[in-house]
């Protein structure tokens, strides 16, 4: 049974009604055919009310008490229960005054009571006031919705830009050096390989994937004649070159992005050696900041496994060799059993990120070579 349908343009309530009695639910459908922009929809069993509901949104649910199989009570329990609409009003239909049996239906959700005799007016005003009463309420859910989705968006947008922004700073310093944008690139994969072999939280990984090509931000603070000289540094000039890191951390330590402090830290220790000899402060072991020690093995590997103007590229194997000759002096033992853990990733991806690779896959358009 359906009452008037409303027209095309307006909202349109649905109640659902349940009622073993024909004679009692062809009053209620009566009843309710007079209001606007409502569809009624009429069901003699409770399961087929439940299954309705289920798939469907009703707005108002009207139930007898007393029914076979399932009663009131017991769809007033589904109601409750996961896998239906929350908040759906319920009024129940009942002959009896049992307080009792009214104090149940209220404890498990009732919304209002309709009592026999039934009067049509009365069923109209109260059917009316909680329907408004429910689409009201889900104007402001849906409104809740989409400005939470539209906060999620923004927020995804000033995350990316924060990212891009970040490896732009990080491609600044790469090409005051000789190295290349393709070195951030391994360093941030390499990175985040060894942090998941090491167990560090999802979260963790990405943010050092993402942090550790600020490594050598301080480079932006180095002089081109020593940043770029093609042969050996002096000592003055090497340690000129060592502020780089201590330079770094000026840059990004006061930042309000846990990003750009977590680069900051990277940026400080990753020339830190696990035996207390490295640089700017002479660190040892545990008190390195583990993401530090990670990319310290990172980008020694990386950098002997690069050509540049001053120095051939080594053998990967070669490099590896190196890495291991390291494990307790240059570098944490545990970072580099992660490292040779990933080692077969950790090649792929200094293939994929390879200068060569990178210069192949730019567009060329007029066949320029």
């Amino acid at each position: 049974m359906t009452a008037t349908a409303p027209g095309p343009d307006r909202p349109e309530g649905t109640v659902l009604i349940v009622d073993d009695d024909p004679v009692s639910l062809q009053f209620l459908c009566d009843a309710l055919a007079s209001l606007p922009d409502i569809q009624v929809r009429a069901f003699t069993h409770g399961a087929a009310l439940l299954e309705a509901a289920r798939v469907g949104r009703p707005d108002l649910v009207i139930t007898d008490l007393q029914m076979p199989e399932v009663n009131g009570l017991a769809i007033l329990q589904a109601f409750a229960s996961a896998g239906y609409e929350p908040a759906v009003p319920i009024i129940v239909i009942t002959g009896s005054d049992n307080r009792d049996v009214r104090r149940q239906a209220l404890q498990l959700g009732a919304s209002d009571f309709l009592a026999k005799p039934l009067d049509p007016d009365e069923i109209r005003v109260r059917c009316r006031n909680l329907v408004n009463l429910t689409r009201a309420q889900r104007a402001l859910s849906d409104r809740a919705a989409w400005l939470a989705e539209e906060v999620r968006r923004a927020t995804a947008t000033v995350v990316a830009r924060e990212h891009e922004t970040i490896f732009r700073l990080a491609r600044a310093a790469e090409y005051r050096d000789w190295e290349t944008g393709t070195h951030i690139r391994r360093i941030a994969e390499y990175c985040r390989l060894i942090a998941g072999r090491l167990g560090l939280p999802a979260a963790l990984q990405e943010d050092l994937y993402l942090a550790a090509p600020l490594h050598d931000v301080g480079k932006l603070g180095i002089p081109d004649h020593i940043l770029r000289k093609p042969s050996r540094l002096s000592p003055d000039e090497y340690t000129t070159m060592q502020r780089h890191t201590v330079i770094g951390h000026a840059l990004l330590d006061d930042s309000p992005s846990h990003l750009l402090r977590l680069g900051a830290e990277i940026a400080l220790t990753h020339h830190e050696r696990f035996d207390g000899s490295g640089y700017p402060q002479g660190m040892a072991g545990a008190a390195i900041p583990l993401v530090g020690r990670i990319v310290a093995v990172t980008d020694v590997f990386d950098a002997l496994i690069s050509s540049r103007p001053y120095k051939a590229r080594w053998p990967r194997e070669e490099a590896r060799a190196l890495i291991l000759r390291g494990v307790g002096s240059e570098f944490d033992p545990d970072c580099v059993d992660a490292f040779m853990a990933e080692w077969d990733p950790i090649l792929l991806a200094a293939e994929r990120w390879s200068d060569e690779a990178q210069l192949d896959a730019r567009p060329n358009p007029a066949g320029v070579r």
